[in-house]
């Protein structure tokens, strides 16, 4: 049997309100063509299929017009909720999903065993998947242990450690020597986390140490961190990362989705997701910038996303207006600049250095503060009469 592990698909993320739906398109292509040349027969979504947990309509149609094509093809989709998901949203259609082999579990269940779904091969019982999914606070009874935030946190970690355990020793049970998978959500120790990961579980002081889940799994397919990954632990547990890079911070991640083949090893494959768009940092002063937005060469099919940071040693009003106006005016095919920040080295002095320290603000109109900070600045004569007229005018619109 082959098995395709994904997660963090985060249908509807926008990086700096750019939206990533096209991306999520080519990535369902790629998918789908690949289950299909690889002849797969069951894929594991491990959580945060959207971004939001009240997603838009656009993003909501992609998820079910990608569910639509994964039934086409034939094979089992096991999908459980993450942090970013909604219970009740993913939960809603699980019934009428369920007739297309597609099974959800959006929250944990009221009872352990609704979560272990039995894979069938040519009407025979070949393994059964443990579909746990993101663990909030009530699935683990925790609220009333522990007075301490330490102690919190270490009850937290004991109550996802201790669903793990109790779901194998049911499945131990109720399918004996058939081999189980496990599927989760959640926070390993040890792991490279990227900027668009939210915290979970007390800003993820509740990691869990992997080798907790002891030794019956035969494979544990995790979400939540969206650099593809291996834990250390007693059986495979791995991350299968984000298909899409999902902050800058991720731009040099290779993206993959993994694939077992029972029949040769539980060990995964790793197959690379072709990259169709860049993301790009560049830094430096406004001459380096504009230099180095020259240079670019289109090779990507969508866009490349660029973060552009200016960087000077002495902080000028001017330098601030003129990179703004460069900003708002770039234009380059196959590249598009989503954020922009300014960082000096040395700032403008504050206020108590120009009014002198007995001075009290409660005492200055916003006018007083700004005229004084304004003759700090080093900008010429003629920008100077323009942004005090552009502050009175704020001012005025602001009294009216």
């Amino acid at each position: 049997m082959k098995i395709l592990h994904t997660a963090d698909w985060h249908i509807g993320k926008k990086l700096h309100k750019h939206h990533l739906y096209e991306d999520f398109t080519h990535f369902i292509h790629w998918f789908c063509e690949l289950i299909k040349n690889e002849e797969v027969d069951v894929v594991l979504i491990s959580g945060d299929i959207f971004d939001l947990a009240n997603p838009s309509s656009e993003a909501r149609q992609q998820y079910y017009n990608a569910l639509v094509e994964l039934r086409r093809l034939g094979c089992t989709t096991i999908i459980t909720g993450g942090n970013h998901d909604s219970p009740s949203m993913l939960n809603a259609p699980k019934e009428i999903l369920k007739h297309l082999d597609v099974h959800i579990i959006g929250s944990m269940p009221e009872h352990l065993e609704d979560c272990l779904i039995p894979l069938y091969e040519d009407d025979e019982l070949k393994y059964v998947v443990a579909a746990i999914p993101y663990l909030r606070d009530p699935d683990l009874h925790t609220a009333s242990q522990g007075t301490s935030y330490e102690e919190k946190v270490e009850a937290m970690r004991e109550g996802i450690a201790n669903i793990y355990t109790n779901i194998a020793a049911l499945a131990a049970e109720k399918y004996p020597n058939i081999p189980c998978i496990a599927m989760g959500h959640l926070f390993a120790a040890g792991v490279t986390t990227s900027d668009s990961e939210r915290d979970i579980q007390i800003g993820n002081k509740a990691m869990v140490n992997a080798f907790s889940f002891g030794d019956y799994f035969s494979y544990i397919a995790l979400g939540h961190i969206h650099k593809p990954q291996l834990v250390k632990a007693n059986v495979p547990v791995y991350y299968s990362g984000s298909p899409l890079a999902l902050s800058f911070s991720e731009r040099q991640d290779v993206k993959r989705v993994l694939l077992i083949d029972t029949d040769e090893s539980w060990e995964p494959i790793n197959i690379p997701i072709p990259s169709i768009r860049k993301l790009l940092h560049i830094r430096g002063t406004q001459s380096e910038i504009e230099e180095k937005l020259n240079l670019l060469e289109k090779d990507t099919l969508l866009p490349t996303l660029i973060e552009v940071t200016l960087h000077e040693e002495n902080h000028s009003t001017e330098a601030i207006l003129g990179f703004q106006n460069y900003i708002e005016h770039f234009e380059k095919e196959g590249f598009i600049i989503v954020k922009d920040r300014v960082e000096f080295d040395k700032n403008p002095n504050a206020l108590s250095e120009v009014f002198g320290q007995e001075t009290d603000i409660n005492d200055l109109t916003p006018t007083d503060v700004f005229h004084s900070l304004i003759k700090e600045d080093d900008m010429n004569e003629e920008t100077k009469k323009m942004v005090i007229a552009a502050f009175h005018e704020i001012l005025e619109s602001l009294d009216s």
